[in-house]
């Protein structure tokens, strides 16, 4: 029996890392949404879209993106885009991106097919709510702002002060959090998880306790 496990939280979570060693230690796929937007954004930019393009011009540019997991590895168009679509540049534009209703419902879609068969985990901000609402497992990972900065200072991918960081973190979760379509929040079934003060591996043991309380997988 397939089943789906949904991961949805803010930005430094731990989101990603904790799905990626959920998936190798339950031997099922993992996909990673964020990337998906990341990589739909640097296209829009290559391509000089803005949050005020015409929806017309949406459509035709969404027409124009594939969009291909290797490795882990995001691949946009048959171009390997993992070491691009981290750039301050990008990391600053994606929530307008993601907000546009025609993008998400190209990437909901894309999510839903990629998923069908076979039992995955997936991480985003609305996979619990909206991908996929009657997923087995649900949970929601948070943590201090001031620490998910201090973990995306570490991963040296940004330019910006630690400072700069943590106030970026903080507007993307307000202007993620407000959106008009598929804001991040927590699924009303989903466990929150607050990462602030755990570590990798304890927050794994946390979250593979509650799926074996509640009937094994």
């Amino acid at each position: 029996m397939t089943y789906i496990i949904a991961i949805d939280g803010p930005s430094g979570s731990g989101k990603s890392t904790i799905s990626k060693r959920l998936a190798d230690i339950l031997s099922i796929e993992y996909l990673n949404t964020g990337s998906m937007y990341r990589a739909v954004t640097l296209y829009f930019l290559d391509n000089k879209l803005t949050e005020t393009t015409d929806n017309e011009t949406v459509v035709k540019t969404l027409d124009e993106i594939r969009l291909d997991f290797i490795d882990n590895n995001i691949y946009l168009n048959d171009k390997n885009v993992e070491g691009l679509i981290r750039t301050d540049e990008v990391t600053k534009n994606t929530s307008w991106v993601s907000a546009n209703p025609l993008v998400r419902k190209k990437l909901v879609d894309m999510q839903r097919e990629i998923a069908k068969e076979k039992s995955f985990i997936l991480d985003g901000r609305d996979i619990g709510t909206v991908v996929f609402p009657d997923a087995k497992y649900k949970f929601y990972l948070t943590a201090d702002p001031h620490q998910r900065a201090i973990r995306r200072s570490l991963q040296e991918e940004s330019n910006l002060t630690l400072e700069e960081l943590e106030q970026a973190i903080i507007d993307r979760d307000l202007y993620d959090s407000s959106r008009a379509v598929s804001p991040l929040k927590k699924a009303n079934d989903a466990i929150e998880v607050d990462t602030s003060e755990k570590t990798i591996d304890e927050t794994i043991t946390e979250i593979l306790a509650y799926m074996d309380n509640n009937d094994g997988i």
